[in-house]
Parts: C-alpha cells; sequence; structure tokens
C-alpha cells in the first residue's frame, strides 16, 4: 500500500500492452506494472488494453494462444485494438498514456497527442538495442519518459537510440514468490531418486539460442564425471525443443536430462525447490545487426527470490543484481568447460551454495520485491 505522506496525484491511465496470456518475462512485468499501478491509484484509474495474438483450437477444442509474441497477431486484430484504444482515449481523457513495449510507442505517441496528455514507453532488452523503424524510433524520442528494466538496456538505449540521458529511467523487474509446490510433483519429477538437480527456467525458442542451452548440455558432459547422479531439467517450450533433445541423444546425456516443456505455476514452484542449482548462461551480443541478450533475466530473480544460487554471465544486465561469490557464479557464458566447473564448484560445495541461496533470497526481498517495485513506480509518478 501506499505510505502515509507519500498520496499518489489523482489521474487516469491508460497502458497499452501485449497479450498476458502467453509466458514471458515482459508479460510478467507488464502484469505486475498494471497490479502496481492499480495499487497507487485505484482500480478505476487504471485501464489496460492488451493485444491479444491469433487464437488456435487445442486438442480439446478450447481456444489458446499462439506462443511468442506478436507472431499470430493479423491486421484486422491490430486495427481493432487501435480502434478501442482510440475509442477508449476519446471517451476517457487518460492523463498518461503508457506503452508497455516499444511496439505501441507510436500508437502512445498518437494517444497522447489526441488527449494532450503525457506518455511513457518502457523498454525491456533487445527489442530497443538494434535499429528501429522510424515510426517506433520518432515515438520513443519524444516520450516523456523511457522506462528502461535495467542499467544496461538504459545506456544501451542512450548510446543506440540517442535518447536523452535525463528522460531515461530505470525501474527494475521485481520477483513474487511463487506458490508452494505440492508433495506430489516435487516426487513426481525425481521419480523417487535422490538426484542432485540443476534447473533452467526459458522459451526453447531457435530465435533464443543465446539463453545458452547447448552449452549447458555441452557442461553436463563433464559435470557427470564428478557428479555422476545429476540431473538437469529444463522447463519451456518452443520450436528449438527437438533440436536440444537430439542434441542431448548425441551427448549420450540418457535420464541426466530431463525436457518438462511448458508447466503449471505449482509445478514451476516444484522446480524451484527441488533445484540446488539455477543456471542459465545466457550471453549477450550487440555486434551483429540483431542484438541477442538478457534486458534483465526475471528468472534468475525467482530463483534466488527461492534461495538457490544461480550460474549467469559474467557479461549483461544479470551482472548488475548476481553478485559473483555471493549471490552465485558468473562464468563466460560461450565455455562448457567454465560453466562445468562452476556446476560442480556449487554441487561439490551444497552449504557454500546454500549459504550462497540464502544471501540471494535476502538481496531479492530487499532490493526487489514487489513492494519495492511499488515504491519505486509510486516515486515515478509523483516527479
Amino acid at each position: 500500500m501506499v505510505s502515509p505522506g507519500k498520496q499518489q496525484p489523482s489521474r487516469k491511465v491508460l497502458v497499452l500492452a501485449p497479450s498476458l496470456e502467453v509466458t514471458g518475462g515482459i508479460q510478467r512485468h507488464t502484469k505486475t506494472l498494471i497490479r502496481a499501478l492499480r495499487e497507487l491509484l485505484g482500480e478505476k484509474a487504471v485501464h489496460a488494453l492488451t493485444l491479444e495474438p491469433k487464437r488456435r483450437k487445442s486438442k480439446r477444442g478450447k481456444g489458446k494462444a499462439a506462443p511468442g509474441s506478436t507472431s499470430g497477431i493479423g491486421a484486422g486484430a491490430k486495427a481493432l485494438f487501435i480502434c478501442r484504444a482510440l475509442w477508449g482515449t476519446i471517451a476517457w481523457r487518460p492523463d498518461l498514456v503508457i506503452a508497455a513495449h516499444v511496439g505501441f510507442a507510436p500508437l502512445a505517441w498518437l494517444l497522447g497527442a489526441l488527449s494532450r496528455c503525457r506518455y511513457w514507453v518502457f523498454a525491456h532488452g533487445i527489442e530497443v538495442w538494434g535499429a528501429l523503424t522510424r515510426s517506433k524510433r520518432s515515438a520513443l524520442v519524444r516520450s516523456t519518459r523511457i522506462i528502461a528494466v535495467s542499467d544496461f538496456t538504459r545506456r544501451r538505449l542512450v548510446e543506440r537510440q540517442l535518447v536523452s540521458e535525463d528522460r531515461a529511467l530505470i525501474l527494475p523487474n521485481a520477483a513474487e514468490n511463487p506458490p508452494s509446490p505440492q508433495t506430489d510433483l516435487r516426487a513426481s519429477l525425481l521419480a523417487g531418486q535422490g538426484r542432485r538437480v540443476v534447473l533452467t527456467v526459458s522459451r526453447l525458442a531457435s530465435a533464443e539460442r543465446y539463453k545458452g542451452h547447448d552449452v549447458l548440455l555441452q557442461a553436463l558432459v563433464y559435470v557427470r564425471h564428478k557428479v555422476p547422479d545429476v540431473l538437469y531439467l529444463v522447463v519451456g517450450e518452443g520450436n528449438d525443443r527437438v533440436r536440444l533433445e537430439e542434441q542431448a541423444q548425441q551427448l549420450n546425456l540418457g535420464n541426466s536430462v530431463r525436457f518438462l516443456g511448458e508447466v503449471s505455476d505449482e509445478m514451476l514452484a516444484a522446480c524451484y525447490d527441488l533445484c540446488e542449482v539455477f543456471a542459465m548462461p545466457s550471453r549477450t551480443e550487440l555486434n551483429g545487426s540483431v542484438p541477442k541478450g538478457e534486458g534483465f533475466g526475471i528468472v534468475y530473480l525467482e530463483a534466488m527470490m527461492r534461495g538457490k544460487p544461480v550460474i549467469g554471465p559474467n557479461y549483461g544486465a544479470p551482472t548488475e543484481f548476481i553478485r559473483h561469490g555471493e549471490h552465485g557464479l558468473l562464468v563466460n557464458p560461450e565455455d562448457p568447460e567454465a560453466v562445468a566447473a562452476a556446476l560442480v564448484e556449487l554441487l561439490d560445495s551444497p552449504q557454500r551454495a546454500r549459504r550462497m541461496g540464502e544471501a540471494a533470497r535476502e538481496w531479492v526481498m530487499g532490493e526487489y520485491s514487489y513492494l519495492r517495485f511499488v515504491e519505486r513506480l509510486g516515486t515515478l509518478l509523483r516527479e
């Protein structure tokens, strides 16, 4: 709740957002943003419009959102979304329009001009690290504020898009406590066997191979020599899953790897609860035509919130909140042997790993909790 003496100004906020049915860090951040805005300003003061992807039929005949971002969105759905936004702006007259993704920035500019109000644009990562269309960049640089989720993304914005430094601010992601795992789910994951569990949670998309699943599978070959009972759990779905499963077979990893696909919140909580180490050696690449990397990396926060040590990259946005040797280990994300050495180091020293996990949990609870997110957002709204 808002602290006494820090009352928020009366205003109406319109949020333009991607579908919140799709799994991803941007979607989780947007849900947290909408929830926090409503807590700060009131339920009726915040109106969220979501652009829904094309729906497909599941085996049971029910509609299901297509995975990914907006690749399944047709011209009709986009036109309907724009009409709803225009009508909502004319009828409701918001005081602030928030584009939860740079893709909505041109529309936010139009609505801001129509309603004569300010508009903000949120920047998450790779979508603003590279070249933008003229309309997106123009709307970005004209916005009242650009809110980046990390200092890495903020610095890249200033450098690549030539936006004013004083208008590019930071609102980090927040980690919320996941639901408590059910005992039967934990048991089913291990099938009654005592295993040393390493976990990765990420989409398995061919466009996101920078996440480092390939490197982890190669590292596992080395790890098994030192920790033969290791079990690598891979949570996530995508068009790259078959290739990764084939790679695991080619490396003769056998029952040391389990691909779980998309899981329920309860199952995800069970995975976090079971793992000894969370690992995702996600690499950042800025030199190519298409930038790659983590704009923040909310899954690291989720693991740290559960008291787990993490293995992450030694370059990029995750280094802002993962302290090497204190919350886990930062490694060269392109070196399987370095990743393997880090895994063995933590698995061979369970007490040290637990201490790192506890330190990580205290750090996240203090600096990256939902409460801190609300406080930071409240400050941005008051300024």
